[in-house]
C-alpha cells in the first residue's frame, strides 16, 4: 500500500522486452536502501515488484528492476516508457508511517487524458476526461491518484465525464504532473473506499430482497 506522496522523480535506465513481459530497470538513487527483492514500489502509480536491485544483486548503485506483465503494459501508460523518461516512485508505507495523502493500492482503474490546462499565478489547473464507469466513484473534494500522486478533486463534471486537479508550485516541481502537456494521458486510481461504498449502495438498492422490503413499507 502507498500514500500518494512520491518520493522522487527517477530516471528510467533500462527497458528490456522479453516473452509477454517488459523488465525496467529504474534508478532509484537514494531510495535503494534497505529496499528486498519482492518489495512493492509504485511507478507512476501502478504497484510493481522489485526483482533484484543493487542491494542483492549486481546491479549499479541504486539501481532497481521491475517485470511488467502484458496486462499492466497494456491497460497503462508503462507499455510506453522508454529509457532517458523520468517516472514518478514511492516506496509502499510501513505501519506507523505518517500518510500525509490517502490510502492508495497501486491499482490503475484506467489511462486518462489531459483535455485542459489552466495557468492561474503559482497554480495549475489540470482537466481530465474520464470514462464514464469511473466518473461515479468521483466527486467534489474527494482523493483521486494521477500517476501515483495524491490530489484533492477541484471540479467534477458528471455531464462531460470530466474532472479537474489543482497543482501546487511543490506538486509541479517534484512530479511528472508539472510536465504535463494537453494530450498526454495519466495513470487513475479511484478511492479504494469510495468505490466500496459507492458498490455496496447500489448493489443494495437493486437487490430483490431490498425493493420487497421498500414496497411493504410504502404499501
Amino acid at each position: 500500500m502507498f500514500t500518494g506522496i512520491v518520493q522522487g522523480h527517477v530516471q528510467v535506465v533500462k527497458v528490456t522486452d522479453e516473452n509477454d513481459l517488459r523488465r525496467l530497470t529504474l534508478d532509484l538513487g537514494d531510495l535503494v536502501a534497505d529496499i528486498q527483492d519482492g518489495a512493492s514500489v509504485a511507478v507512476n502509480g501502478v504497484c510493481l515488484t522489485v526483482v533484484q536491485s543493487s542491494v542483492s544483486g549486481d546491479l549499479p548503485p541504486g539501481h532497481a528492476e521491475f517485470d511488467v506483465i502484458q496486462e499492466t503494459l497494456d491497460r497503462t501508460s508503462l507499455g510506453r516508457l522508454a529509457a532517458g523518461q523520468l517516472v514518478n516512485v514511492e516506496r509502499s508505507y510501513r505501519v506507523g508511517d505518517e500518510i500525509g495523502g490517502h490510502v492508495v493500492s497501486g491499482h490503475i482503474a484506467a489511462e486518462v487524458p489531459l483535455v485542459e490546462m489552466q495557468a492561474q499565478g503559482n497554480v495549475r489547473n489540470l482537466f481530465f476526461q474520464i470514462p464514464p464507469q469511473w466518473m461515479k466513484y468521483l466527486h467534489l473534494k474527494g482523493f483521486v491518484a494521477l500517476d501515483g500522486a495524491s490530489l484533492t478533486i477541484a471540479t467534477a463534471d458528471a455531464e462531460q465525464n470530466r474532472i479537474s486537479v489543482s497543482l501546487i508550485p511543490e506538486t509541479i516541481e517534484r512530479t511528472s504532473l508539472g510536465r504535463l502537456v494537453e494530450g498526454a494521458t495519466v495513470n487513475l486510481e479511484v478511492d479504494a473506499q469510495t468505490q466500496a461504498i459507492v458498490d455496496t449502495v447500489e448493489r443494495t438498492l437493486g437487490s430483490e430482497s431490498f425493493r420487497g422490503r421498500l414496497k411493504q413499507l410504502l404499501a
